[in-house]
């Protein structure tokens, strides 16, 4: 995508394009009310039906095979929305279209039927099917072939995300957990329902980005969806294919924040906070805390490391990450031991656990973002965001899995055996690390910030503002 997107003269606002903060407040709103509807789902499910707050007394392991189905299939939907957008709508239709069907989803969600909750459900895999891999790929769209500030971009887009993530999980989990579930549900509707309208209100700043290529002006851009892919391109995707291995076993074992980890917190965690208990629900918010603290100090130490000569890439940065967020489980390993000897375990193995998986997430996920946007194929740029998106699907459904086997295995074992695979496998991709970085072809090679004052493009290296 990167070949072909050259952006006119566009307005930049602390060194980035003012688009990106457009899609940064868009997403924000679409995690708020997704990550919101997440932190009280699987109480929902497990809450006992004869409770003031009544919810459907589920199991534990029915609640957690439903998680698993529920945030496979919202990322699998990035596939078809990918497809839709390249051959039919464009990036940018296809983000308005998502955020209408996510409107209705969650507000049918409020409904409390039980025709209503899989109804919402269904609007919402819909919706984010089409909105994320979408918008996430028009950030990419922001920026020339090797402009440096395409990794910084997405790491403040990143923090966007969780922005909205860590306030959804405080303010929509509270309102779930005290005054009734769906009263959340119906929070997430419309703080969503500001998501689409930021976005509307924002299309000035994205003239050029997110429109299908078919209609486009530019020869170059209707001739990068007629030719057939070249050898450069080919070996790129094999090794943006071979990457996301990696982000289904990163995902498989993160995912456990809103189910097994969810649920530990609930049951056994002692959570008395100076005779206040902490609402469960809430240590969802201290991985979007955290990304929200640390982001920028995470991205500017890689950049930082890459102009000092060291190996930076994208692929070097995600082992890194699966190898620190897989030793965040020791920490659980620890809670559970503690707990099989004591009846109850401490929350700052939780909090610790929530830091490394955090530093693992922003050396992995905004880094994987924008690194297909630099190696993807024009014409197949939102179908490769969509896999990439699958893929943490594929990984939702192995932590849903995972988290159901800690009924029969316990928790001790689970978490022990999440930590060691983790680490065992992020050594193993490292053995072939010289041989996928190969195959990119220099795609991360010279770097520099390219940025546009007054309409006149100049180049700068990045030495000067990281």
């Amino acid at each position: 995508m990167s070949d072909v997107v050259k952006q006119a003269h566009q307005k930049e606002l602390f060194g980035h394009p003012v688009g990106l903060y457009i899609l940064f407040f868009t997403e924000m709103w679409e995690r708020f009310s997704y990550y919101g509807m997440r932190a009280i789902l699987v109480l929902y499910l497990v809450a006992e039906t004869t409770k003031d707050n009544p919810g459907l007394g589920w199991t534990n392991a029915e609640a957690l095979q439903l998680y698993g189905w529920y945030t496979m299939l919202v990322y699998v939907a990035s596939i078809p929305g990918g497809i839709i957008a390249d051959r039919i709508l464009g990036q940018k239709k296809s983000v308005i279209v998502g955020a209408i069907l996510l409107v209705i989803g969650h507000t049918v969600l409020a409904i409390e039927q039980m025709w209503a909750f899989y109804t919402g459900l269904g609007f919402i895999i819909s919706g984010v099917g089409m909105l994320k891999p979408n918008i996430s790929t028009m950030v990419g769209g922001l920026y020339k072939k090797g402009d440096i500030r395409r990794d910084k971009g997405f790491t403040i887009f990143y923090i966007g995300i969780n922005v909205g993530a860590f306030l959804s999980s405080l303010i929509v989990g509270y309102v779930g957990e005290v005054y009734g579930w769906h009263y959340g549900f119906g929070l997430a509707g419309i703080c969503m329902f500001f998501g689409l309208v930021q976005f509307l209100l924002g299309q000035k700043y994205l003239k050029g980005v997110g429109d299908y290529l078919g209609k486009s002006e530019k020869e170059e851009d209707k001739e990068a969806l007629k030719r057939p892919l070249t050898k450069i391109e080919k070996d790129r995707v094999i090794v943006l294919v071979l990457s996301f291995l990696m982000v289904i076993v990163f995902f498989g074992a993160f995912e456990q924040a809103g189910g097994l980890m969810n649920i530990y917190a609930a049951e056994k965690t002692n959570r008395m906070l100076m005779g206040w208990e902490v609402p469960a629900s809430w240590f969802q918010s201290l991985n979007a805390f955290f990304i929200i603290t640390l982001g920028t100090l995470v991205a500017g130490y890689w950049a930082k490391r890459k102009l000092k000569g060291k190996e930076a890439s994208s692929l070097f940065k995600m082992i890194m990450g699966l190898i620190i967020m897989g030793t965040g489980f020791l920490f659980m390993t620890a809670a559970s031991a503690q707990f099989e000897s004591s009846g109850s375990s401490a929350m700052y193995w939780l909090v610790l656990a929530y830091l490394f998986h955090t530093i693992g997430e922003l050396s992995l996920s905004p880094v994987s973002l924008s690194f297909v946007t630099k190696l993807a194929p024009a014409k197949y740029a939102s179908l490769m965001m969509g896999l990439y998106f699958a893929t943490t699907g594929l990984g939702n459904k192995v932590a849903g899995l995972l988290g159901e086997s800690a009924s029969t295995f316990g928790e001790f074992t689970v978490f022990t055996g999440i930590a060691i695979f983790c680490i065992a496998f992020g050594l193993l991709v490292g053995v072939f690390f010289k041989k996928l970085k190969n195959l990119t072809h220099g795609a991360e090679d010279d770097e520099r910030e390219i940025s546009e004052v007054d309409g006149i493009g100049s180049l700068e290296l990045e030495d000067k503002r990281v």
